[in-house]
């Protein structure tokens, strides 16, 4: 039976699937999350592991040291580039976060909180106000 939320890159080739509702769903804006996204922040939920199914497709993992001094291995498709998840997170052992604009249903989550805040474009204080989520000017705690 198909788990609760399915997910895939651009192309298809990667698919995923997983049954747990997240209970950490963030809106980035650090700078390592601007310069992977392309954009001023990056969407993503913690999954456990063990409940993240790779169904299809091979993922090409890039590994680095993040600007916390952690490592951790930004897994997109090779085929059309789209970054799918992210994974070995030296800070979150046994989880898998996976990026929002990936999930078949993205609808179905929504941002819990807003992190590195200090990194935000000036212009964004507006458009994140509404949201009235808790803020965090660095990693949350």
């Amino acid at each position: 039976m198909a788990k609760k939320h399915t997910g895939r890159c651009a192309c298809g080739a990667i698919t995923f699937e997983f049954d747990t509702d997240p209970g950490f769903v963030a809106d980035c804006y650090c700078l390592d999350c601007q310069r992977a996204s392309g954009g001023t922040m990056a969407t993503f939920m913690g999954v456990p592991v063990d409940d993240f199914v790779l169904l299809s497709g091979a993922p090409k993992a890039y590994h680095y040291i993040a600007n916390s001094g952690l490592p951790l291995e930004r897994n997109f498709c090779p085929n059309c580039g789209s970054r799918v998840f992210t994974s070995n997170l030296g800070a979150f052992p046994g989880m898998v976060f996976v990026m929002l604009g990936s999930l078949d249903r993205p609808d179905r989550v929504k941002p819990m909180l807003e992190m590195f805040t200090r990194r935000r474009q000036p212009w964004q204080h507006e458009q994140t106000k509404e949201m009235n989520l808790p803020q965090f000017t660095d990693m949350p705690h």
